[in-house]
């Protein structure tokens, strides 16, 4: 087969697995928690995936897609190894609450589980944080996955009191609802493309 038809098949078949994986349901949320308590913010959800656990975890290991969860994520990215080894990330966020407006970053790095769990440690020598952690378990469950999400944070910025507080609660809790279809979505555009890829690499 040559080269154009090749690439015009692929495109076809993206296209195709693309609208087929359109009808599928949305992401599941089961149970989402968001507490403070002596300054310290936590996060827990439980939610469902219709792709399997290896394509959620292409798209949460690659920080390039994080700008793509959420508009509070302005620029985020995958960062060398440090050296221990470690794959690195840097993020960088913007909120406002009222006419407070405050842009902070996260350098931290990844300790990785492959396929069943990661977790990213901010260093707060270099992050806009005293801790911030972030914990993703993916659970295989039928033909999806199961994703529990952990997230703790100390934040070493002035947050404006009484109302500071319930802003950054509540935009834990809507930014996570919001993301968790777009993360689906990036998920199962890897899966695609990777069958899409197979099916033209048989002809």
């Amino acid at each position: 087969m040559h080269r154009y038809q090749k690439n015009s098949l692929r495109g076809l078949l993206g296209a195709l697995l693309l609208s087929i994986s359109a009808l599928a349901p949305a992401a599941e949320f089961r149970d989402i928690l968001v507490e403070r308590e002596d300054g310290l913010y936590s996060m827990r959800s439980v939610v469902f995936f219709n792709v399997e656990p290896e394509y959620l975890y292409r798209v949460l290991t690659d920080f390039d897609l994080f700008k793509k969860f959420t508009s509070a994520i302005v620029e985020s990215n995958n960062v060398e190894a440090d050296e221990n080894g470690r794959p690195q990330f840097f993020a960088r966020m913007e909120g406002c609450v009222l006419v407070w407006c405050k842009s902070f970053v996260r350098n931290g790095y990844l300790e990785l589980n492959p396929i069943a769990e990661i977790i990213a440690i901010s260093d707060p020598a270099r992050s806009d944080f005293e801790i911030s952690r972030e914990r993703w378990q993916l659970i295989p469950e039928g033909d999806g996955t199961v994703m529990i999400y952990e997230f703790q944070m100390v934040p070493a910025f002035w947050v404006p009191p009484i109302i500071g507080p319930f802003y950054i609660k509540r935009a834990l809790s809507s930014g996570g609802v919001d993301a968790v279809d777009r993360i689906e979505a990036l998920a199962i555009g890897k899966k695609n493309h990777q069958l899409a890829l197979g099916k033209v690499s048989q002809e």
